[in-house]
């Protein structure tokens, strides 16, 4: 899946033709205000070159997970006015809880070369996400419906076979349309894909976050694939489990406890290295409110764990350890944060980790999620070789899954 043999943007003419674009606009918001801009900023060039060549081009996406149904605190209006700013036209938003109503449809007809429209959250509709053969895909027949051509630039969504992701592209194919994927998602899979498949070694991994479980195949999938695999974060505390060692009161899926230590002879008997905290920063809580910079803390080597206190962070030996391993690698991938770094203090180790990826000379691929959030906060974003815009899509695509956004898209004749 490396080399992505996949119809692009610049493999069809769309001059005069309406391009449904599949986006990933689903920005955090606050008070109706756009807090982070990064997925609206990806999505321009496709839609720039679609613009530039005289295409209609109707943009869709959702927006937070619509528990409650449609509500104004979840509409895309405020992506279609920081969109029409930064594409310097306006970009028409249709605000119809239903997507692909009346009120769409006469929009799309209204179009000229080179307009610009947002359909409204596309989970608005409440089948986005069911089984194809359910509702969804009279939703998707609707969408193809608007349109002549569809390009999925939604790496963020790519790992879900929704209606607007992939079922959509067989309405598209049934009348002779083109689907293709845009300059995001050929990014995203040159970075992501020669990093697993083909990489420039040393290989590191760096894998963070909480929960063993979230990344069971990834750890076993880069184990094969790379030369030296990090583990930090909430999930390390199992594999020290494992190893023998107290933990006190850190976080541990006991359930979890054989496959890391399955996972620990893997590498052994593949001749591969993986990387444990050596130190800790411990705590007697866990900080409420998260960013509790008052929280006390100690350091302790990792064996040396109380009964009463729990890891919080990778400790300062660690982080020297990790930043060492990372100065002579030539490719890092790096998912998930070392520590609670929402909160000033545990956000040590995953700092040192980013600033040693800023430090070298190595192709530096940000799994998105919780890494891209702690890069961007902290002020490295600039120094990283890619930002991924999708957590869970980067995370199965280190799994070495198919992922349905791409998969749906043309093959190059």
């Amino acid at each position: 899946m490396a080399a992505l043999n996949k119809k692009t943007v610049d493999d069809f003419n769309a001059a005069g033709r309406r391009v449904l674009v599949r986006c990933d606009f689903n920005v955090p918001l606050k008070d109706g205000k756009i807090t982070d801009e990064t997925r609206i900023v990806a999505a321009l060039p496709t839609i720039q070159k679609l613009i530039d060549e005289g295409a209609k081009v109707i943009l869709c996406s959702h927006l937070g997970k619509v528990k409650n149904g449609p509500n104004e605190g979840e509409s895309l209006a405020p992506v279609a006015a920081r969109l029409s700013k930064k594409l310097g036209k306006e970009v028409k938003f249709i605000p119809d809880y239903n997507v692909t109503g009346k009120a769409a449809t006469e929009a799309v007809a209204a179009m000229k070369p080179g307009d610009v429209i947002l359909l409204q959250n596309t989970r608005f509709r409440g089948k986005e996400e069911t089984k194809p053969e359910e509702a969804g895909e009279q939703f998707a027949k609707e969408l193809a419906d608007l349109a002549d051509d569809y390009v999925c630039d939604a790496f963020g969504s790519a790992h879900r076979a929704h209606a607007s992701v992939s079922v959509v592209t067989k309405y598209i194919r049934a009348k002779g349309g083109t689907c293709a994927v845009g300059y995001l998602m050929q990014k995203e899979i040159k970075f992501l894909g020669n990093a697993v498949e083909n990489p420039v070694r040393p290989f590191v991994a760096i894998l963070g976050g909480a929960k063993v479980a979230d990344k069971l195949n990834v750890i076993s999938n880069l184990l094969e694939k790379c030369d030296t695999l990090i583990i930090g974060g909430g999930m390390a505390y199992t594999f020290v489990k494992a190893q023998g060692h107290e933990i006190g009161q850190s976080l541990c899926d006991d359930t979890k406890l054989e496959y890391c230590g399955e996972m620990l002879k893997k590498a052994k008997d593949l001749g591969k290295t993986i990387l444990l905290p050596v130190d800790a920063v411990i705590t007697d809580h866990f900080p409420d409110p998260i960013d509790d910079a008052s929280i006390a803390t100690e350091v302790v080597d990792i064996d040396k764990i109380p009964a009463d206190k729990m890891g919080m962070d990778i400790g300062p030996k660690t982080r020297a350890l990790y930043a060492d391993a990372v100065k002579n690698a030539k490719t890092v991938v790096w998912n998930g944060p070392m520590g609670v770094f929402e909160n000033p203090v545990l956000a040590a180790g995953t700092k040192a980790v980013a600033q040693a990826l800023a430090e070298t000379d190595a192709t530096t691929i940000i799994g998105g999620g919780d890494s891209a959030a702690a890069v961007n906060q902290l002020g490295y974003a600039d120094k990283m070789s890619h930002i991924s815009t999708g957590g869970g899509a980067s995370l199965e695509f280190l799994e070495g899954k198919q992922l349905p956004g791409v998969y749906a898209a043309d093959d190059k004749d």
